[in-house]
């Protein structure tokens, strides 16, 4: 019986990131379809573990231009899309996604955060020569001073005034526990 790796992955508009966890892997075989068919094993360990994953990707993939790089610590497949557009998730089938598979939230970037090959944020945020001074945005009326300087003429108790009184109630208090206490009684001789 063969065991799941911990799976990470995130995405762009023409690609997806899927990063395999799996230190030391051996005898690593991969297999992607165009249809998405997306099949990964790998032993590892002295004792020749396996591990196993078979899994139907959201969309077609273009096998091709797709890489995969395996380091010591996991194997990262980068699989360029067919089409150029974001899925609502990895995997064809809905529900909730298995146990072993996690997003790359280091990898991720949302939709409207993509930078484009222009390197601007989002193809579609051209504004143009669009003038925001023509905007009514408020503000521009002059700020009653004169009220704003008589808010700390208010003559009436604050918080700070009636804990300053408290405090030194209290500050009596302290001293009768602390020299009534067991420790600062002088020791008696028998």
């Amino acid at each position: 019986m063969s065991r799941h790796p911990p799976v990470k992955w995130a995405q762009r508009s023409d690609e997806v990131y899927i990063t395999v966890e799996l230190p030391d892997a051996q005898d690593v075989k991969l297999k992607l379809e165009p249809e998405g068919k997306f099949y990964f094993s790998a032993t590892t360990g002295a004792e020749k573990i396996p591990y196993e994953i078979d899994i139907d990707l959201f969309d077609k993939v273009d096998v091709n231009n797709s890489k995969v790089s395996a380091g010591s610590r996991n194997i990262f497949y980068l699989v360029a899309k067919a089409e150029d557009k974001w899925w609502d998730r990895l995997l064809k089938q809905g529900g909730k996604p298995p146990a072993f598979l996690k997003v790359d939230w280091d990898k991720w970037v949302d939709e409207d955060d993509e930078v484009d090959e222009d390197g601007k944020m989002g193809a579609d945020m051209d504004f143009g020569n669009f003038d925001l001074s023509k905007l009514s945005m408020g503000g521009g009326e002059e700020l009653d001073t004169e009220a704003t300087n008589n808010a700390d003429d208010d003559e009436s108790d604050t918080e700070d005034e009636v804990t300053g009184q408290t405090s030194i109630d209290n500050e009596a208090d302290t001293k009768e526990k602390v020299d009534g206490s067991p420790s600062a009684a002088p020791e008696a001789k028998a």
